[in-house]
């Protein structure tokens, strides 16, 4: 059994905070003058230029307040003085334009600051306990591309918006132009701790590892890979034992016919008299199977005599490398591999958060570069409401 404590945190609670005390407590858990000296031009010309860590806190307070456009973002710092300036404007100096909200935000991809401080704030997040990397869950979402859409067919661009198809819960192909986020998420606190953007014909299984190795980079020491059965792939349980963790997948059976012979398609090994043996827990990498009649599981006419003159019946031991994706420690199918794979819908609740409280869906710029950038700041928001959180429970619990 693999049981850990788990830190709580509730963004659903955190959005019930009055929102300018919460911008008071977003704001406090950020230092942004290291990212915004790198928007600053060394040599500025002209008349004294606008705040441009003022500019960066209001596209990170912008998801908060459910503002995804340049126009709305430049309407709301005009109209609401207090939001202006919570985010560090001048109140007796004019806003800043449509126009240079989106040079500043062009200069925050090319420059990458949103993956910088997304980085950081993982590894701030690491420090404090509040993410372990231990089990991670990886998975996709799509995206609506704001750009004319193209014929499905023809040769597309391997980095701009593309056609994208998926199917719903209920069996339904949704279709869309646009493109895929891609997320590792920690399951312990359901927050973001990798990132990938990619047009919407890349499909999902292919992103696994890029993945994977942003978690190896960063040293994470990652235990279960939870994925659902899109990344059914030989090579991402390959990619998951080289960086020393377990793939639990679902085996996506679409393209078998059989199992191979004397097993299920689970792996269970079946038998001389065809029944399915009972897993018997693991020893290292070794998965351990009994006779299901020595266990009770079945009543064979020929009893355990039939394959073993043991008392204890017939043993059969398989290793995990004899075919990484049909076996795994714990065995599919056990209590524990369940309850690890239950851990994987923490990644559909960190794209919920993301959707519907934030605004991962209202993508209002033109781009895969743009729209990185976008996804980005909308993960960044999640992880320093985190660190706000923990922050005001530190300072309550010493007050």
């Amino acid at each position: 059994m693999y049981v850990r404590q788990t830190w709580l945190f509730s963004f659903e609670e955190w959005l019930e905070i009055e929102p300018s005390e919460r911008r008071i407590r977003f704001f406090s858990a950020l230092d942004l003058s290291s990212y915004a000296a790198q928007l600053t031009s060394p040599a500025p010309q002209g008349a004294k230029p606008i705040s441009r860590e003022a500019i960066l806190r209001a596209f990170l307070a912008a998801p908060l307040e459910g503002v995804s456009t340049f126009t709305k973002l430049h309407q709301r710092l005009e109209s609401d003085l207090r939001f202006r300036d919570q985010c560090g404007f001048s109140l007796h100096e004019p806003v800043p334009s449509i126009s240079t909200l989106s040079r500043v935000f062009q200069t925050i991809v090319d420059q990458g600051i949103a993956v910088k401080l997304f980085g950081d704030l993982v590894r701030q997040c690491r420090d404090l306990g509040l993410v372990d990397g231990e089990h991670v869950a990886i998975d996709s979402t799509a995206v609506q591309a704001y750009e004319r859409k193209r014929p499905r067919s023809g040769v597309q661009a391997t980095d701009q918006a593309n056609w994208g198809a998926k199917f719903d819960a209920f069996g339904n192909k949704l279709a869309w132009f646009g493109y895929k986020v891609h997320l590792a998420v920690d399951t312990k606190s359901e927050l973001p701790i990798a990132v990938e953007v990619t047009p919407a014909n890349v499909f999902d299984g292919d992103m696994a590892i890029p993945l994977m190795e942003k978690l190896y980079q960063e040293r994470w020491k990652t235990r279960f890979l939870l994925m659902d059965a899109g990344y059914d792939q030989v090579k991402n349980y390959e990619a998951a034992r080289a960086f020393g963790a377990q793939a639990i997948i679902p085996m996506n059976r679409r393209r078998e016919k059989e199992p191979p012979e004397g097993m299920d398609f689970d792996g269970t090994p079946r038998c001389t008299m065809g029944y399915r043996m009972t897993y018997w827990g693991a020893e290292s990498d070794w998965l351990k199977f009994r006779c299901p009649h020595a266990t009770g599981h079945v009543d064979c006419p020929l009893g355990m005599a039939a394959c073993s003159a043991s008392n204890y019946g017939m043993v059969v031991k398989k290793h995990v490398d004899e075919d990484v994706r049909r076996y795994a420690n714990p065995h599919r199918g056990s209590r524990t591999w369940k309850m690890l794979y239950d851990e994987r819908t923490a990644v559909e609740r960190c794209f919920s958060r993301l959707k519907e409280w934030l605004t991962l869906d209202g993508v209002h710029v033109r781009g895969i570069e743009k729209v990185t950038a976008h996804a980005y700041i909308n993960a960044i928001v999640l992880l320093a409401s985190a660190l706000a959180m923990h922050r005001t429970n530190r300072i309550e619990q010493v007050a």
